[in-house]
C-alpha cells in the first residue's frame, strides 16, 4: 500500500480549522477528551479502536481516569496526512456521541 502524501503547511492549517479542538505539536495533532465516567472513557477508546481498524490508521491513546489523550500522525509518511484529520473528525464525532468534552 503506498504511503499517504504529506499535507503542505497551508493544507494543515486549513484542516486544523475543521477540527478546532485539536492542536498541532510538530508532526502530530493532539486532543485530550474528558469523558463523563471511566467506563465511558473506555467505551470511547473501544469505539476509536474500531474506527482506526476500519481506516487502517492507528492513533496513540493514553487513558487517565476519565480523560483520553489522542495523538495522530502518519508515521509511514513522516508527518501529517489527510488520514490524520479524517480520524480526528471521527474521534470528535464519537466523543460527542457519548457526551464527552
Amino acid at each position: 500500500m503506498p504511503y499517504a502524501p504529506l499535507l503542505s503547511e497551508e493544507e494543515v492549517a486549513l484542516a486544523l480549522g475543521r477540527v478546532p479542538e485539536w492542536t498541532r505539536e510538530g508532526d502530530a495533532i493532539l486532543r485530550t477528551i474528558r469523558c463523563p465516567s471511566f467506563r465511558e472513557a473506555i467505551a470511547l477508546v473501544v469505539s476509536v479502536a474500531d474506527a482506526a481498524e476500519a481506516a487502517d490508521h492507528h492513533p496513540d491513546m493514553l487513558i487517565r481516569w476519565r480523560r483520553v489523550a489522542f495523538t495522530l500522525s502518519t508515521h509511514a509518511s513522516g508527518g501529517l496526512t489527510a488520514k490524520d484529520f479524517a480520524l480526528a473528525a471521527e474521534i470528535d464525532r464519537l466523543a460527542t456521541r457519548i457526551g464527552a468534552a
